[in-house]
């Protein structure tokens, strides 16, 4: 095939899939940091006092509605430094990828909150069961059974923003691409094409795994 060529092709593939590690390696570190963080949002919305909820309500929606290469241009270049923080691109791009992602899981979070039926919370308060074992052994295992198709969701669109850390030079796959087409001045198809499939390949069977658990525990 005029248009494709073989030995571009097999020199890019271990480079791409290198940079696929890193791009992995991102979305996992930073959806711990959002499912986790998003949990304790959601904590401080549903139960903290309100001089406090309204700060960090204002705080999540300037997050939540300002683009990902924003924030990460201001970590990484204005914070960062005024800090004196020795964190490396990658590390701050997996920082503000969870926050930013976060914000969004504490939505999901605290509408699975909401839709505990009432009669829950009832049977709480007649039973007077302590705080601890209300949250934890009642309230969130059936959220969590209502949200964890959307916070799966999150996880794969997460994935698929992961190529905007190459903005601060993180050496994703996408960039890792970018970086062997100005070498060669030359093979984008090959590059971006095995990217792509890579990203097929990764994400398709993880969306047919979320639609299976949204079917399972949909309301």
């Amino acid at each position: 095939m005029s248009w494709w060529n073989n030995e571009a092709a097999l020199e890019l593939l271990p480079l791409l899939l290198e940079g696929f590690r890193i791009t992995l390696l991102a979305t996992l570190l930073g959806s711990l940091v959002a499912l986790s963080l998003g949990l304790v949002f959601a904590f401080i919305e549903r139960t903290a006092p309100e001089y406090v909820r309204r700060p960090v309500g204002w705080v999540l929606q300037f997050i939540r509605f300002t683009p990902p290469i924003a924030q990460l241009f201001f970590a990484f270049y204005v914070i960062r430094p005024s800090l004196g923080l020795k964190l490396d691109a990658l590390t701050v791009g997996i920082i503000v990828l969870g926050v930013h992602y976060a914000t969004y899981n504490a939505e999901i979070y605290r509408a699975g909150i909401d839709g505990v039926p009432k009669g829950q919370w009832e049977a709480i308060t007649a039973l007077s069961l302590p705080r601890n074992r209300a949250w934890f052994g009642v309230i969130l295992p059936q959220a969590f059974r209502r949200v964890m198709p959307s916070l799966g969701n999150n996880v794969i669109i997460m994935f698929k923003e992961v190529p905007v850390l190459s903005a601060i030079a993180v050496t994703e796959m996408v960039r890792v691409g970018k970086e062997f087409t100005s070498q060669h001045f030359a093979y984008y198809i090959e590059a971006f094409t095995i990217a792509g499939l890579i990203y097929l390949a990764a994400s398709y069977p993880t969306s047919l795994l979320m639609r299976k658990l949204e079917v399972r525990f949909g309301n």
